[in-house]
Parts: C-alpha cells; structure tokens; sequence
C-alpha cells in the first residue's frame, strides 16, 4: 500500500500529500545522498492535524517522498506557477535548487510514467473515491489539503512567507463564503500572518478536485514551519509553539467546515 485512508464520519477530507518520508530502496542510489534526508518534506503535519481524527473527519496521507513524486501535480507534469520556479511531477531538484539526482541517473520518461502509475494513480483514486463517498453520505464535501513550508526558500518566492497561506485556486475552487470564513477564523489570531491566493494558490489538489457547482469544496492551507516546528535538520516538533497554532487551523478547518454546511443549507 502507497498510502493511508482513515475514513471518517463528518463531510470533510483531509489530504496531506508531502508528508510522506519513504524512498524505495531500489531507487535511492539514483540519489545525491543528500536527498535520504527528505529535507523539503511537510514534516508533522498529522501530529498537526490529529485533531481533525477527533472531529471525525476523513485523512488520506501517503508513505513515499515527494522526491518520488509529487502528488500536488498534474499528471501531464504541467507547471503549476507559469514564470516562477517550480517543482516537477517527478522532482529534479531541492527547494534550493540543487540538484536533487547523481548526475545521469534522474528519472527518464519511462520511469516517470511508473512511478506515475505505482503512486501517483493510487493516491487520486484514493481520493477521488472518498471525495465521491462523502459527497453520497452528505450531499457535499469539503477537500482541506494541508501542507507546510519553509518560511525562507529564495529559489521558490521572494522574501518570507507569511504564517497561513490560503489557496481556493483564485476563488474557483470553492464557495467564496467558505474562503472568507478561513480568513475571518486566521484574523482572530493576528499574531500569525496571512495571505489569500497569494503565492500558494493551492496545487493540483486543489484545482482539480475543487468544483463547487458540484458541491465539492476545496481549500489549501500552506503554513510556515516556523509556526510549529524547526524548519533546519533535525526538523523538530517544537511543542509550545505548535500547542499555539493548533487552535488556529483547527478555526479555521471547523470555520470552513460550517460555511459549508451553510452553503448547502445544513
């Protein structure tokens, strides 16, 4: 099995597809050494996010590295942010730029379509699946797609990163009274920054699954590592901040959750 599907009882799916960790031992010498760190992993995040288990939701999560794909992409390997730097179906490189294979051993085409279909595929039919579950149960679903970040990456944006990123793919991927309910729950805490639809407008994950007309809402949460963990090795969980930014993205989870609900007339 290439994941983990906890399915719950609430019409809410949370999907955290960079906290994976595992390279296949066949591919790791493909590898600069470096990379069995996995240093660009969304680390925590279901520690982070356990209270959405206690709410009853769905969480989805999968066990292997973004360095062996990544799962926030469309399968055509379309780039995400036409202009900026950005990361492939099957990462080439660091967030720093550096290259992430031993020189001639990056994955060609034929390999690509593999790993596509041994962890890409499964992942999204996966999540297609519950998301379609739910939405029979309910009559609608919200999609939470959680990730995190370093505050800092210079090859990917400019400058530091504010704390909570929110991303509803420009206002097209889910009901505007939902986005405006995860911005009034993060304002409540004017302690972190914000920012809506900024540089993280949510990845393929959200712009995909995201419609709607068809009662499927979708919102992308990327946070600032800083806010609950080391964001250098050995990448720690630093519990006093993390106790105090817990409550904040649990406000802003259950804030969408009842704009949802709302929405739909529940």
């Amino acid at each position: 099995m290439t994941f983990d599907l906890r399915r719950g009882t609430l019409p809410l799916l949370v999907s955290i597809p960079h906290m994976g960790t595992d390279i296949p031992g066949e591919l790791q010498a493909c590898y600069q050494p470096r990379a069995m760190q996995v240093e660009d992993t969304d680390w925590h995040l279901a520690r982070l996010y356990a209270f959405a288990v206690e709410l009853g939701a769905s969480v989805l999560q999968p066990r292997h590295s973004r360095y062996v794909i990544d799962l926030n992409r469309p399968p055509d390997d379309a780039p995400m942010y036409p202009g900026a730097s950005n990361t492939e179906l099957c990462p080439t490189r660091f967030f720093t730029g550096d290259t992430l294979y031993a020189e001639g051993a990056a994955p060609d085409s034929t390999e690509r379509l593999r790993r596509r279909d041994t962890y890409w595929q499964p992942y999204h039919d996966a999540l297609a699946g519950e998301l379609a579950r739910i939405k029979a149960q309910h009559g609608y679903v919200l999609l939470w797609d959680a990730h995190s970040i370093r505050s800092e990456i210079p090859w990917l944006f400019q400058g530091v990163l504010p704390d909570l990123n929110i991303g509803t793919a420009g206002g097209a991927s889910a009901d505007g009274s939902i986005t405006e309910a995860v911005e009034a729950a993060a304002a409540h805490f004017p302690q972190y920054t914000r920012a809506v639809n900024g540089r993280f407008k949510g990845g393929y994950i959200t712009r995909h699954y995201g419609k709607p007309a068809e009662h499927v809402h979708a919102v992308q949460l990327e946070m600032t590592q800083k806010s609950y963990m080391r964001e250098d090795e050995p990448w720690d969980w630093l519990e006093e901040q993390a106790r105090a930014v817990q409550p904040v993205v649990r406000a802003m989870v259950e804030a969408a959750l009842h704009a949802a609900r709302k929405v739909h007339g529940l």
